[in-house]
């Protein structure tokens, strides 16, 4: 086995009089991808700002491999001192790398440039930031939640790009999908303590409640109850884990019904079948148009949303998501169409509910509203305290202030506020945000069992995947488009996920080559010599690496090769990869030079 690239052995660290860290470790080869899990507030990032050499640990040892390189992707980024984003990202290259592929990467993020990072949004400065630490292509990639602030096309392309790089890869994120894509081993952060799982994330959460069901089974005869207790205050969703079985057949069964809908109803004009229980229609929308300055935002979209639909909404940034979401509500006119809300619609917001916490209201007053220890929910009254257990409140925290509360445990608190309010149609917009994996099976349960219809807008991939009955997605020009099922669902109907990212013209060729091609400012510009011949000799080297990639297909074809010789099994992988890397850079190369010569035969 190879030696690890890095290292960290028996890492321990106090915070505050506190042990954050107690014999933590984690070591990651060449290539290896790992994700680091835990809950919020298990020091996962204070973990990874040690390896990053950010912060120095109490005790125990770092290794990194000398001639290693390693680039670390904090949550908060920060770019002050530089005059662009261009620049902000050239600093972080070393001198052997590409300065051509920092303006790639840039603009395959939607930036140009020439941004003045003081008046980035979040979300820019995360793209910048991702440049930053991709661009070198380095040895490790050390990523603290790299898709927070990014909608799902910048999401899909970060994921596409990570998988194509060789780099070794530390990852934080509490999304489900890109943990599960890119993952070959989980360290489970837990306590002070890690715990290695040599398989992706997509096998940890059974893996994890097996430990801690042998955990409860060695701790039985010490004392039950606080196992118990203890086990639902930091796990409590994942002992409801196989209720979700009966659930996940609920699902099908009401996306099955959505499908048949859809079959009927489908992107028509809407004629209202009546005859149906009173209440089952919800909303009910016909030819809706809405047109901001130049800019359709939506055109002729139908819909017809019966009680009890899941339906999520999804689209890049700046697409019309939430826009669309006030015209369905009624909360936005719209220019032609009509909407109809259905009889006895009562809709709550999870926005609704946000800018109204007191920051010296406490948790319990917050839910109550005061004057009570009862919330109503679905009828029928609920300790408080029994209602902040269901969302991992401890009875403790009952009179802690708002203002106390972490970014986490106040969009908890948001959350229970908002599934309190008398409703029978929820709506949710980015309902995910800042949410840790624990907080998300708690939100899908809780809309797994709310007996209304639910409209949400969201960019977590699994979590639509796990609620949601029917997909509504951004079409070019205004178009809406509805798909039965979930998100996997609807790219697998659609051909394409959401993709509607800008599609920005090739960089400019390298500066070498650029200059050579531009010197003289004759109004006759020729090609140099160099870039004839490259043009001319770029397609044959082309049909060489296809062939070569071709017979290494064959070879790794074999299924029995690993276990017969994992060396030539490994040197097949790396030569494949070399060709296909070697390839794409010369298809650039010559696009760039066929590009030149049609501007110059003009």
């Amino acid at each position: 086995m190879a030696p690890p690239l890095l290292h960290l052995q028996n890492i321990g660290l106090t915070l505050g009089g506190k042990p954050l860290l107690d014999g933590a470790e984690i070591s990651v080869s060449q290539g290896e991808r790992v994700a680091l899990v835990g809950r919020n507030g298990s020091g996962k990032s204070t973990l990874l700002k040690i390896a990053a050499g950010e912060i120095e640990m109490d005790s125990g040892t770092r290794f990194f491999q000398p001639d290693a390189t390693v680039r670390y992707l904090p949550q908060e980024p920060d770019l002050s001192g530089f005059a662009t984003t261009l620049a902000y990202v050239e600093d972080g290259m070393g001198p052997g790398d590409d300065d051509y592929r920092a303006l790639y990467l840039l603009q395959e993020l939607g930036l140009t440039g020439e941004e003045d990072p003081a008046t980035l949004s979040g979300g820019e400065a995360r793209r910048a930031a991702l440049a930053r630490v991709l661009a070198p292509e380095p040895d490790v990639l050390l990523l603290d939640e790299p898709t927070n602030h990014l909608d799902l096309p910048v999401i899909e392309w970060l994921e596409k790009e990570l998988s194509s790089l060789r780099s070794a890869l530390v990852l934080i994120s509490h999304d489900r999908r890109l943990l599960t894509d890119l993952s070959k081993v989980t360290v489970w952060l837990d306590r002070g303590r890690t715990k290695r799982l040599d398989r992706g994330f997509g096998e940890f959460e059974a893996w994890r409640d097996q430990v801690l069901e042998e955990e409860e089974r060695d701790r039985h005869k010490l004392d039950r109850k606080i196992v118990d207790e203890e086990h639902w205050v930091r796990y409590g969703v994942s002992g409801r884990r196989k209720r979700n079985v009966k659930r996940l057949a609920d699902l099908g069964d009401l996306r099955k019904e959505r499908r048949e809908a859809l079959k009927v109803v489908g992107n028509i004009k809407l004629a209202v079948a009546e005859g149906k229980t009173s209440g089952s229609l919800v909303v009910e929308a016909n030819e809706i148009s809405k047109t901001f300055g130049d800019r359709t935002i939506v055109k002729d979209f139908s819909i017809r949303i019966m009680r009890k639909d899941r339906i999520g909404v999804v689209g890049a940034n700046g697409a019309g998501k939430t826009t669309l979401i006030k015209m369905l509500t009624g909360a936005l006119e719209v220019d032609s169409g009509t909407v109809k809300i259905g009889a006895s619609v009562q809709m709550a917001s999870l926005d609704q509910r946000r800018t109204s916490l007191h920051p010296q209201t406490t948790l319990s007053e917050a839910l109550t509203g005061g004057g009570s220890d009862f919330v109503e929910i679905n009828g029928e009254r609920k300790h408080v305290i029994g209602y902040m257990k269901d969302f991992l409140f401890t009875p403790e925290q009952s009179r802690t202030p708002v203002s106390r509360l972490s970014g986490g445990e106040r969009g908890r608190l948001t959350l229970a506020r908002a599934l309190a309010l008398p409703s029978n149609f929820l709506v949710l917009d980015e309902p995910t945000n800042d949410l840790d994996l624990e907080t998300l099976d708690l939100l899908q349960e809780m809309l797994t069992d709310y007996p209304g219809t639910l409209l949400i807008v969201s960019h977590d991939r699994d979590f639509l995947d796990r609620v949601a009955t029917s997909i509504i997605v951004s079409e070019d020009d205004g178009a809406w488009a509805e798909y039965a099922g979930g998100y996997s669902d609807m790219v697998s109907q659609r051909g394409r996920g959401v993709g509607a990212r800008a599609i920005l013209p090739p960089p400019p060729a390298p500066k070498a080559e650029k200059s050579a091609a531009v010197a003289s400012d004759q109004p006759k510009k020729k090609m140099s010599f160099k870039q004839k011949h490259a043009l001319e000799t770029l397609p044959k080297q082309m049909d060489l690496y296809r062939a070569t990639m071709a017979k290494l297909q064959d070879v790794l074809a074999d299924s029995n090769l690993y276990a017969r010789n994992p060396d030539a099994f490994e040197k097949a992988t790396k030569d494949y990869a070399k060709a296909e890397k070697s390839l794409a850079k010369a298809e650039e190369e010559w696009f760039d030079l066929e590009m030149l010569r049609e501007e110059l035969e003009g």
